[in-house]
C-alpha cells in the first residue's frame, strides 16, 4: 500500500508540475537509461555545475560508480569535488541558510526530481532559461516562470533573451506570450551539443531517482526469454497430457 501511495503522489506531482508550466509545449527528452556513456557524461556535468547547490542525499558515490562501471579512483577524480569519501552520500556543501540567503529559497534535493516532475519537464526546464533583468537573479524560465534558480549552464549554452507578443482580449486585458528566443551571446557548445548535454544530465537524474532501473533493464530480456521458453514447454506438456483425452 505504501508503494502504491508513493506512486500516486509522484504521478500527482508530475501532473501539478505540468499545470504549473503554464501550458508550455514540452519537447520530448528522448533519454536512454541503458546508455552508460550518457549516464557518465550526465553525472560529470551534474557534479560540476549542479552539486554546488543541489544534493542527491539518497544516493552514494560508490553506488553510482558501481552502476556506471567506474572505479573508486575514477569516481574520486570525476565526481567528487568536496573532499567526501566514495562511501558518502552525495550531499551539497551549501547549507539551507546559505541557499536562502543567496536565492531566497534553499535549493531542493534532486534525488527524485525526475520521478516527481518527469524527464520531459526537466529537460525543457533546463532548456528554458533566458536573461531577464527584471528578475532579482537576472534569469527567468519559460517552463517555470519566476523560478529562483539561475542559469548555471549559461557558459555552455550562451545567453538568450525572450521575444514576446502582446495580445489584447475583448475586455481590453493584455497578455504577453513568449514566442521565441534570441541568442545574444554564444556559448562554448553548439545548440545540438548543449541539448545532448542537458539530455545526459536529465538521464542521470532519471537513473538516480531509481537506480534499480539498470538492473531491471538488464534482466528484462532474460526474463522474457524464460517466459517464452516456459510457455512453449508448458504447451508441449499440455498437449502430451491431453492427447489421449477424448
Amino acid at each position: 500500500m505504501k508503494k502504491l501511495a508513493l506512486i500516486a503522489l509522484l504521478a500527482l506531482a508530475s501532473l501539478t508540475a505540468q499545470a504549473n508550466s503554464g501550458g508550455a509545449e514540452l519537447e520530448p527528452a528522448n533519454t536512454n537509461i541503458r546508455s552508460k556513456a550518457s549516464l557518465i557524461n550526465g553525472a560529470k556535468y551534474f557534479m560540476t555545475y549542479c552539486s554546488g547547490c543541489h544534493s542527491l542525499q539518497y544516493q552514494r558515490y560508490n553506488r553510482t560508480g558501481k552502476d556506471l562501471g567506474l572505479t573508486d579512483e575514477e569516481v574520486k577524480q570525476s565526481l567528487i569535488f568536496t573532499g567526501a569519501n566514495v562511501t558518502d552520500l552525495m550531499q551539497t556543501a551549501m547549507t539551507p541558510e546559505q541557499g536562502e540567503k543567496f536565492f531566497g529559497k534553499a535549493p531542493p534535493d534532486l534525488t527524485v526530481v525526475a520521478k516527481a516532475r518527469g524527464v520531459d519537464w526537466l529537460y525543457n526546464y533546463l532548456l528554458g532559461f533566458y536573461a531577464d533583468p527584471s528578475r532579482p537573479i537576472g534569469w527567468n524560465n519559460k517552463v517555470f516562470p519566476n523560478a529562483s534558480m539561475p542559469h548555471v549552464l549559461w557558459r555552455l549554452e550562451g545567453i538568450k533573451v525572450a521575444e514576446f507578443e502582446t495580445h489584447t482580449d475583448d475586455h481590453g486585458i493584455e497578455t504577453r506570450e513568449l514566442t521565441h528566443f534570441k541568442k545574444i551571446r554564444e556559448g562554448v557548445m553548439s545548440e545540438e551539443e548543449y541539448k545532448r548535454t542537458v539530455r545526459d544530465i536529465v538521464n542521470f537524474l532519471d537513473y538516480v531517482g531509481e537506480p534499480a532501473q539498470l538492473i531491471r533493464t538488464r534482466l528484462a530480456p532474460w526474463v522474457l526469454l524464460f517466459l517464452v521458453v516456459f510457455t512453449f514447454l508448458a504447451y508441449l506438456l499440455k498437449r502430451e497430457y491431453f492427447k489421449d483425452v477424448h
